[in-house]
């Protein structure tokens, strides 16, 4: 709106600073006044007619980028949200709204009730990403949610009801965690806790072997500080209806994951009949494969939307 109208404009201003008499400029003003105002008034009438076009592109983008699902994270035990951060700076460079809530690791019912309230919070469609652990709280979490379109389970328990983490991790051979607990883990008590309960942290020996595989091993000595504990009764406590059974779900598998037996996993996923995308990585396969583990991730969304 502005071409047209501001030429007239700026050949006045030029020579207003060069007249010498009055005369000149009037005859000059004058047909250039008209001439803006009669363009002034056709381009007015084009914009009317150009406005609801434009009205309907915003609100149509506006409308687009609203459909779009929130991805929430969640992550495993001996793990934080951290653990997702080369996933989520993939994720939120495609354009998606990522929230990675904490996993209290305290209780399946009780990292359940938190995940599900947290998910009451989020706005519309939502594709849930479980790691670890976290497969198992987002199995219980989703079911009954209609916003939640697609779980991705990465190295994840994908639980059958009654099912507990401790018999999964043990029903294929070949889990670096299924040693005599003294060896593997240090124990240490947490208040408020239920009798003879503790907190096990995988020893620091035995973490940068076990979860990192693969990865230097300056990287896996951070991961093994900074790790965060899991209540051991966590382990035995049984998982609800599971939403893989109406929900679509898509699975990636670190085929040198030494925590949870690539086997084990297997199973799990063709008995959710998930979408199984297998990558050679160890068990934090979103830190040593974050770009293949984006990609299943946006490729659940895709197929959902």
């Amino acid at each position: 709106m502005t071409g047209p109208t501001s030429q007239p404009r700026t050949d006045v201003v030029h020579r207003d600073n060069e007249r010498t008499t009055p005369m000149p400029i009037l005859s000059a003003v004058r047909p250039s006044r008209r001439w803006s105002i009669a363009a002034l008034a056709a381009l007015t009438v084009a914009a009317v007619a150009i406005l609801p076009s434009q009205s309907a592109s915003v609100h149509a983008a506006r409308t687009s980028q609203q459909s779009k699902p929130t991805i929430v994270l969640e992550h495993g035990a001996w793990a934080s949200g951290s653990s997702w951060d080369s996933v989520v700076q993939r994720l939120q460079r495609a354009g998606y709204t990522v929230d990675v809530p904490p996993n209290p690791l305290r209780s399946l019912p009780g990292d359940t009730a938190y995940l599900a309230s947290f998910l009451t919070s989020v706005t519309g469609p939502v594709v849930l990403v479980g790691h670890s652990y976290g497969g198992a709280v987002i199995t219980d979490a989703a079911t009954g949610n209609a916003n939640v379109k697609a779980l991705v389970y990465v190295d994840a328990f994908i639980p059958d009801q009654g099912e507990t983490v401790l018999q999964l991790s043990g029903a294929q051979p070949g889990s670096c965690l299924a040693g005599s607990p003294p060896t593997v883990f240090n124990f240490a008590p947490y208040p408020g806790s239920p009798a003879k309960d503790v907190d096990l942290y995988v020893k620091p020996t035995v973490f940068p072997a076990c979860f990192a595989n693969g990865l230097p091993a300056d990287e896996g000595a951070v991961l093994a500080a900074t790790q965060r504990p899991i209540a051991a009764s966590v382990l035995s406590e049984p998982s609800t209806a599971p939403a893989w059974k109406t929900i679509p779900s898509w699975s990636v598998i670190g085929t040198a994951d030494k925590v949870l037996p690539p086997a084990e996993q297997l199973v799990m996923s063709q008995r959710a009949h998930a979408h199984i995308t297998k990558i050679l990585a160890p068990h934090l396969s979103m830190i040593a494969q974050p770009g293949a583990v984006a990609d299943v991730i946006m490729e659940a969304v895709q197929a959902t939307t």
